[in-house]
């Protein structure tokens, strides 16, 4: 069974490995540091039942001057073993809930590769995102994003 808890400074190590086992865009730990002193609320992990980290979201509330407050995705991740369990969702939902409970938050939003076929199936169909912008050459390697955003 999988545990779905609050991400603290010990879990950033492997929430990195975890990053840079899975994803193409990996961060210094500087950054997640940040997001965890900054908006400790926000972050979980997915332990195994040996208590080891096989997922993690990393999110953050966006200050931007005259919008509404708003939650972002910065990074989701789950071991390639623990795909297709529901865990991406768990992960998304935690995240989701303490935006709108801590911090009012009326939409969440993220940046999916458009090339991502898992992650925009996740996004749109099981959390149901929806697009609201492509993003030209929004990651390193000249790739367009998908902007999408979910309202509370």
């Amino acid at each position: 069974m999988i545990n779905v808890r609050q991400a603290t400074m010990q879990d950033l190590p492997s929430m990195q490995n975890c990053n840079l086992t899975n994803l193409p865009e990996n961060y210094v730990m500087k950054y997640y540091f940040y997001h965890i002193a900054s908006w400790p609320q926000l972050s979980y992990v997915a332990e195994d039942p040996k208590g080891r980290i096989v997922g993690y979201v990393l999110a953050k509330m966006e200050e931007e001057p005259g919008d509404a407050p708003h939650g972002h995705i910065t990074s989701l991740s789950v071991m390639r073993s623990y795909r297709r369990l529901g865990v991406a969702e768990k992960l998304m939902q935690q995240a989701q809930k303490a935006m709108v409970e801590c911090f009012e938050a009326k939409y969440v939003s993220l940046h999916v590769r458009k090339s991502n076929r898992a992650a925009l199936q996740l996004y749109s169909n099981t959390l149901k995102f929806t697009e609201q912008e492509i993003e030209k050459k929004y990651y390193a390697d000249g790739e367009d994003a998908k902007k999408m955003i979910l309202n509370f």
